[in-house]
């Protein structure tokens, strides 16, 4: 297994004051890890220090020239505002080619052939022309998993993602992300409050 990324004692935070402190975590091709603990206890910083939005203040981290090439899809939590987004299925997911696209105005056919193929992987392709903000809460993490894969590949950064969803959504969200694990190789970091599905879903969990 190819190592993707490795934290070595990195403490991050805002105005001089940390919120995680000395957290050591290697990332391999194929590896589904769940992070836990309470609120406030910086798992969502640590996150954005794994994506490169937060420095760290102490401690390094090591990307692989792999993941560099590949990027990071992630999946951050989603406010109200977020919920009613008035755009397509097609539009949100596509969306996540941004970074591919680089300086140019359109988006190219090879990257409209992602979109779609994402949305078939997801089972969303019959509602590429529907608009985002009415879809059920498990249809919107389905789209929202297709714009990240859209972005990557190789792996997802998911940051509470069964919040406000119901108890078949979340089942079927779980049952996604393990397709995707298991069957296609993608590497999953995860922040959960859900223990209890967590100590059956992940590799490895960190608290």
């Amino acid at each position: 297994m190819g190592l993707l990324l490795k934290c070595e004692h990195v403490d991050f935070g805002y105005e001089n004051q940390d919120a995680v402190i000395d957290v050591s975590l290697e990332v391999s091709t194929g590896d589904y890890i769940c992070i836990v603990g309470e609120n406030g206890s910086g798992k969502s910083t640590l996150m954005k220090g794994i994506l490169g939005l937060l420095k760290p203040t102490e401690g390094k981290i090591e990307i692989s020239e792999e993941l560099k090439k590949a990027g990071i899809g992630y999946l951050p939590q989603q406010t109200a505002a977020q919920k009613d987004f008035p755009a397509t299925v097609g539009e949100v997911v596509l969306s996540g080619c941004l970074s591919r696209r680089g300086n140019k105005p359109f988006y190219s056919g090879k990257e409209k052939a992602l979109a779609e193929k994402n949305m078939e992987r997801l089972g969303i392709a019959e509602l590429a022309g529907q608009c985002y903000r009415d879809l059920s809460g498990g249809q919107q993490q389905r789209t929202l998993i297709a714009r990240a894969l859209c972005a990557t590949d190789k792996l997802l950064i998911l940051d509470e993602p069964i919040t406000g969803l119901d108890p078949s959504a979340i089942l079927e969200f779980y049952e996604i992300i393990r397709k995707l694990n298991q069957k296609e190789g993608v590497a999953i970091l995860m922040v959960s409050h859900d223990i209890a599905n967590v100590v059956k879903q992940a590799k490895k969990i960190l608290h």
